[in-house]
């Protein structure tokens, strides 16, 4: 996550609106930029939320590093939370 002048939340707008745009089925579907802005806040906001909850795994098994296997074991309940 990189902050960028225009997108406040920290991702970039274009990076976003490529993400969106993978999975139009219609190639000629546009996205204004206030709702990739939403968009890149709510990534924002997901990302931070795994980071914190993958965190809190590791220091549940009294580990410092957090590994993916961290972030795998919270995903199933932050999707259901999102």
């Amino acid at each position: 996550m990189e902050k960028r002048e225009g997108s406040p939340c920290g991702f970039k707008k274009e990076t976003v609106n490529k993400l969106l745009q993978h999975h139009f089925k219609d190639e000629k579907t546009q996205v204004s930029d206030d709702a990739l802005l939403l968009v890149a806040e709510l990534l924002k906001v997901f990302v931070r939320e795994a980071a914190a909850r993958g965190a809190r795994q590791a220091q549940a098994e009294d580990l410092t590093r957090v590994d993916v296997e961290h972030v795998e074991k919270v995903l199933p309940q932050l999707l259901l939370d999102f």
